[in-house]
């Protein structure tokens, strides 16, 4: 048999949800933005003494560096996609960056909720009205950012039946969660500078990075469970027992084993192993499973029972 007689029977490992090019090119100009801003807080803060807008500044320091990741991803699994090395392509390396970002976010988090904590044991004489345009400047930015990036980093479509189906981009999602992590360190170092000019409630500021850190490091807990829970392959309880249903719902089949992950968003592999009396050809179960169509890569073994 001829190598090109064998296209009908290969397939592509290209699994993608078909955004990953303007999610890349959304996230290079955040990448831009955040660091530019990010060279002036920083700058204003040794300046104007603010330790609000000093620690603004090398928050966004590290989400530009977690924001260059994402970016470096969608450019990496872009141009490795076809690469045979890759057994089910490179859309798992988006939920990588995706871990990567969070665990970034969690010490970011944590580092904020330690110096915030220090910071109630002293009082700092900070240039208030020098250092609040700067601040706004920043949560200017970081809104700016939100808006490109555009979402959470999931979307979704119905199938016939009228069901919603979820599709994560785990990288976007991180991306996502560090400029908005960014937006509410600037809401309360903004708050907690306008506090101490009108009121000189110079503890407001410790006690708001604390409550910041905190939610923050909610967030990073929530992607690190979504993105970590495929990179070690773990299934999806809803989806398995579709697949069982389809499989068991027809003549006497059941499945005898069956494994189930997902290779990148919206996109899962199946290989299912089934018994029964009446074996039919490998077409007849695929049909069944058409109707599970998050499946994009499926191997289907089939075992007569002569019991």
């Amino acid at each position: 048999m001829h190598a090109e007689n064998l296209d009908r029977w290969s397939h592509s490992h290209r699994f993608e949800t078909g955004g990953e090019g303007a999610a890349e090119r959304r996230t290079r100009i955040v990448v831009i933005l955040t660091f530019v801003v990010m060279i002036v807080e920083i700058a204003a803060g040794l300046a104007f003494n603010s330790m609000a807008l000093l620690a603004d500044g090398w928050h966004m320091a590290t989400h530009a560096g977690a924001l260059g990741i994402a970016a470096f991803a969608y450019s990496y699994a872009r141009r490795h996609a076809n690469d045979p090395r890759f057994a089910f392509g490179t859309g798992k390396v988006g939920s990588l960056a995706g871990f990567a970002s969070a665990v970034a976010l969690a010490m970011v988090a944590a580092l904020l909720i330690w110096e915030s904590a220090t910071r109630l044991t002293s009082v700092q004489v900070i240039g208030f009205d020098e250092a609040l345009p700067i601040a706004v400047l920043g949560l200017l930015t970081n809104l700016a950012s939100v808006a490109i990036l555009g979402g959470h980093g999931h979307t979704a479509d119905h199938d016939e039946h009228g069901h919603g189906h979820h599709h994560h981009d785990h990288n976007l999602r991180g991306a996502y969660l560090h400029v908005v992590a960014d937006a509410l360190t600037s809401v309360t170092a903004i708050a907690a500078l306008l506090l101490g000019k009108y009121f000189g409630w110079w503890w407001v500021d410790p006690l708001m990075g604390i409550a910041g850190g905190t939610v923050i490091l909610v967030w990073a807990y929530g992607l690190m469970r979504q993105a970590g829970g495929t990179l070690i392959d773990m299934t999806d309880a809803g989806l398995r027992q579709e697949v069982v249903d389809a499989i068991e719902g027809d003549a006497d089949n059941k499945v005898a084993d069956l494994h189930l992950w997902r290779v990148g968003p919206g996109h899962w592999s199946a290989i299912v192993s089934l018994v029964t009396h009446h074996p039919r050809d490998l077409e007849h179960y695929r049909a069944l499973l058409a109707p599970v169509h998050e499946i994009s890569h499926l191997t289907v073994e089939v075992q007569s029972c002569q019991e």
